[in-house]
């Protein structure tokens, strides 16, 4: 009797647990209409015929509580299809995990979810939103929406529904077509700590509620449509912030100080905004992990940062080298400036450290090389009038008429000895008016709050008489001997008489029996100095015209190889007469020129012409032991001047001239004689005589990258170190980044390549042969062009429809950093097809971490302190080369993760899911037919390679000059 009521209590027990588990009814018809909606739910591995997702067993990516279905976790199982309408009634789900698949159609409502803490719908084809979406949902952490093309035609606005979400830690929408403004009610959620709304349309400001927020990562960065604008004054204010990324917009104004009280911030990214001003000290003294400054408008010296990874170019720095200050002039006029809210007009054009050279608007010189005329009139300046323009000494005018300007006028101007002309005239300065001396006209027109007050002065710092007279003053002498200096003469004729508001020393009447005697001084005075004033002038013209023919007989011109005004690292060349003007993309056309004489001036950006002669000396007449390479352009050499400044010289034979070889010719010369940036190849210059087409540029040492990991063992190299392969990538990364976004106009470069990448001494990379670029379209559009490049480094989308954008140029980037991980050259007809073309088999082997690891190059010998930062480089390759142009990141997001790496060999921060990037795979069956029409497209057949800093090795230049390598 005993055993079977043991037997009975086990059926009972195992009874009572099939109905405790039994999946509700409802929860298994959503999962089947899930499971049926999709194009392949064999991955899902749930039974056909099962009908209980609860189980025992539960359905694979299923979990349960009492029958209810809680979680579904199918993230990254490449899932495509719809979501069934009615998910929203699995109402006891508080985790879903969704990312990573090819979900797409319209993503069903949550509303009603009250339950639900975490929504992980990022990285999916979702191409709407329903409006009622986030209604309800009161107890969410977590909302991931990130990369999908929600609403793509209009956009959509985050409904203000969401405010109810007052629980919310995470909140990630980037690339996902939000546009309208920041919701407010973000910075009122007490929890949020994550807000990533990158790659959006947003507009408007940072809203104040953001003030005293205690987010701790901000990205709002790349916003289409213009961006957002306002002050980042509010950023100071977020102590818990630690990383912050507001590149790629139009934020105004200055850093705030208290930007230095964020001792947990770690990454700041600013470039490529409209900042103005000094770098405040705080920031500098900050241990940040990666600052980017680049592309703003900010002033002053560069700080001694400490910062691991910092980068400030395009800026208007008064130096070049950290902790160098300024000139006391230039330290003058940006206090000036500073005073003034720093408009934008002045300050993208005050740079560099001596305002008599360079395009300092409104401000003038003598030939003293010293600040005689300050013309900023109408300008809508708005702010006071700096006491330190005082550090001027040599001031002659100061025209601030018709302004916006208030507060007192600085009594220590009146210290000014050669100050004539003072015009405040339409501000709305107040009293009291220092009193200038005899000789000095003070126009104060249109200052309201002054005319009422007119009679009330301020006293000088020095002694003298008052400025403004009354009749009773007219009859006393003015100053005998006014401070007079022919270098001080106006470049705007004062008017010859004085109106109202205005306050000078005018010439007092004189007795009639004084008048003869003092017309005739007076005359005989004006004439001799008029005639010693001309002598004066043709003396100097005399010298200086003796001076520049003395230098003609030199012969040379100083350039600055590397972009800088440093005179330390000038290199003199001889140039040929100037009279020829090269016919740029946007010239006029080509005139004959001579090569008769020679002649010396400075040149900083303009294009050099270098006379042929020099070039046949430095290359010891072209001599084939000079030879570093040869192909369709012709021969490269290496050259070396009389001060052992050594060049690489590109001389184009003259059966390889065409149309399109000098298209391209000129095109080099266009593009690199307007940017200037250190990870950019410098061109010295150029020769065109007769039928002598030659580029002259700096000189590579070490040559194409492509030797150091294709031929490193025939040429008898040391391998790159990871460490080397790492900093190489950042390198090309910022010479691109600049290509696109931080130069005067954005380039493509078209051909970016491991044998266009050239190695320094140190093994620094600077990106090389700009034959081919085009100016990039506005944003992301793109611009159909005739097809050109190299094979196994083409984007799909430009193979295929010969549209280009700066994203095919990503495209190349990624396959660059293929190579660096691999060794292997991005096509190799000789390799096994399986893995001929390295972006196709990259693809299917970087997600499997193991034969990741067996595929690195094994020239590394990888240990396993570097496998997470070679982990980090494979995501970043295969985002960079997803097949949707759309999702690849810009070059800003590849500077910021290879930045990290450098510094550390870790991989990019816990919130790289919200970077921005899709990893779709690319069309691999694709690259054969792009190779099928090779003969009736322009390509480079092979990966190339370089010796000095122009490809040498034959087969790495193109057939003829007529190809796309321009090589």
């Amino acid at each position: 009797m005993e055993p079977d009521l043991h037997i009975l209590l086990l059926l009972l027990i195992l009874l009572v647990r099939s109905v405790n588990c039994f999946t509700n009814p409802n929860d298994y018809k959503i999962l089947d209409d899930f499971r049926n909606g999709l194009e392949n739910p064999e991955l899902l591995k749930w039974p056909a015929n099962g009908n209980d997702p609860c189980g025992p067993p539960a359905w694979p990516h299923v979990f349960c509580s009492n029958g209810r279905v809680t979680q579904i976790q199918v993230q990254g199982l490449g899932l495509k299809g719809p979501l069934p309408h009615n998910l929203n009634q699995l109402d006891k789900l508080w985790n879903v995990g969704l990312q990573r698949n090819k979900f797409n159609g319209k993503l069903p409502s949550f509303s009603g979810l009250s339950d639900l803490q975490f929504a992980y719908l990022d990285f999916n084809e979702f191409d709407t939103i329903p409006a009622d979406f986030f209604n309800g949902l009161s107890d969410v952490r977590v909302l991931a929406l990130d990369e999908n093309p929600f609403n793509q035609s209009n956009g959509w606005v985050i409904p203000s529904e969401l405010a109810e979400c007052t629980q919310l830690v995470n909140f990630s929408c980037s690339n996902c077509n939000v546009v309208g403004e920041v919701p407010d009610f973000f910075g009122r959620f007490s929890s949020l700590t994550l807000l990533t709304l990158s790659y959006n349309e947003l507009s408007g400001e940072i809203p104040s509620s953001f003030r005293d927020s205690m987010l701790q990562i901000l990205w709002l960065n790349n916003q289409d449509g213009g961006g957002m604008t306002g002050s980042i004054e509010l950023i100071g204010t977020m102590v818990g912030l630690t990383q912050v990324w507001l590149h790629g917009n139009q934020f105004t104004g200055t850093i705030p100080d208290s930007i230095g009280g964020l001792t947990s911030l770690r990454e700041l990214n600013l470039n490529s905004n409209h900042l103005v001003g000094l770098i405040p000290l705080g920031l500098a003294n900050l241990n940040l992990r990666l600052l980017n400054l680049n592309n703003n408008m900010f002033m002053g010296p560069i700080p001694k940062f400490k910062a691991a990874n910092v980068s400030y170019d395009s800026n208007s720095f008064c130096q070049s080298k950290p902790g160098e200050l300024c000139a006391p002039e230039v330290g003058a006029l940006l206090d000036f400036l500073h005073d003034v809210d720093y408009p934008e007009r002045l300050a993208s054009q005050w740079s560099g450290n001596d305002p008599c050279i360079g395009p300092w608007w409104g401000i003038t010189c003598n030939t003293r090389n010293q600040v005689s005329v300050i013309n900023l009139q109408n300008l809508g300046l708005n702010g006071t009038l700096s006491p330190s323009l005082v550090d001027l000494p040599s001031l002659f005018q100061i025209h601030l008429e018709r302004n916006n300007l208030h507060g007192v006028i600085p009594a220590n101007l009146t210290l000014l000895r050669s100050l004539r002309l003072l015009n405040l005239n339409g501000n709305n300065f107040e009293p009291p008016l220092p009193r200038f001396r005899d000789g000095v006209k003070v126009v104060t027109d249109d200052n309201p709050k002054l005319i009422l007050s007119r009679p009330t002065q301020s006293p000088s710092p020095v002694a003298g008489p008052p400025l403004s007279r009354s009749p009773s003053d007219s009859a006393k002498p003015a100053s005998k001997n006014p401070p007079s200096d022919d270098d001080h003469r106006p470049l705007i004729d004062s008017p010859p008489s004085y109106g109202k508001g205005l306050h000078s020393s005018a010439p007092s009447e004189q007795p009639k029996h004084e008048k003869n005697s003092s017309v005739v001084v007076v005359v005989a005075a004006a004439a001799g100095s008029t005639v010693f004033t001309i002598l004066a002038v043709l003396l100097a013209v005399f010298c200086f015209r003796k001076r520049k023919r003395t230098k003609m007989a030199n012969g040379g011109v100083v350039i600055h190889p590397n972009g800088s005004s440093d005179h330390s690292d000038t290199v003199k060349i001889a140039v040929a007469d100037n009279s020829y003007a090269l016919e740029a993309q946007n010239g006029s056309g080509i005139s004959s020129w001579t090569t008769d004489g020679l002649h010396n001036s400075e040149v900083n950006d303009k294009q050099l012409i270098i006379s042929l002669q020099v070039l046949r000396k430095a290359t010891n007449g072209f001599a084939q032991e000079n030879e570093v390479g040869r192909g369709g352009f012709g021969v490269v050499y290496k050259g070396e001047l009389e001060d052992g400044t050594k060049l690489a010289v590109k001389r184009m034979e003259s059966g390889a001239i065409s149309n399109k070889a000098l298209d391209e010719f000129h095109a080099e010369i266009a593009v690199l004689s307007k940017v200037r940036q250190r990870h950019l190849v410098s061109l010295f210059g150029y020769s065109v005589e007769g039928n002598e087409r030659l580029l002259v540029y700096e000189y590579m040492p070490k040559g194409a990258l492509s030797r150091h990991l294709f031929r490193w063992k025939s040429l008898n190299l040391e391998p790159l170190s990871w460490t080397r392969r790492l900093n190489i990538a950042l390198d090309v990364a910022r010479g691109v980044e600049y290509l696109h976004s931080l130069a005067h106009r954005s380039f493509i470069h078209r051909d970016l390549k491991s044998a266009n990448i050239l190695l320094d001494d140190d093994f620094r990379a600077k990106v090389s042969d700009f034959g081919l670029v085009k100016l990039a379209p506005d944003r992301d559009r793109s611009v159909a062009t005739r097809l050109a490049g190299t094979f196994g480094y083409l984007a799909p989308e430009y193979a295929v429809t010969g549209k280009i954008s700066t994203k095919v140029d990503v495209f190349s980037f990624g396959v660059v950093l293929m190579e660096l991980l691999t060794g292997l050259a991005a096509l190799d007809e000789q390799r096994p097809e399986e893995n001929r073309y390295l972006a196709e088999w990259f693809w299917q082997i970087k997600s499997n971490r193991e034969t990741l690891i067996a595929s690195v190059d094994p020239a590394l010998d990888a240990k396993e302190d570097i496998y997470e930062s070679i982990y980090a480089i494979s995501e970043l390759a295969g985002h960079c080369t997803t097949r949707d142009p759309n999702h690849r990141p810009d070059m800003g997001h590849a500077v910021n993760v290879l930045s990290q790496l450098v510094e550390k060999w870790s991989p990019f921060s816990e919130t790289d899911q919200y970077s921005g990037i899709n990893l779709v795979l690319p069309l691999p069956q694709q690259l054969k037919g792009w190779q099928a029409e090779g003969d009736t497209k322009d390509f480079s057949g092979t990966s190339g390679d370089s010796e000095g800093s122009i490809p040498a090795k034959p087969s790495g230049f193109a057939d003829s000059f007529t190809s796309a390598d321009a090589r």
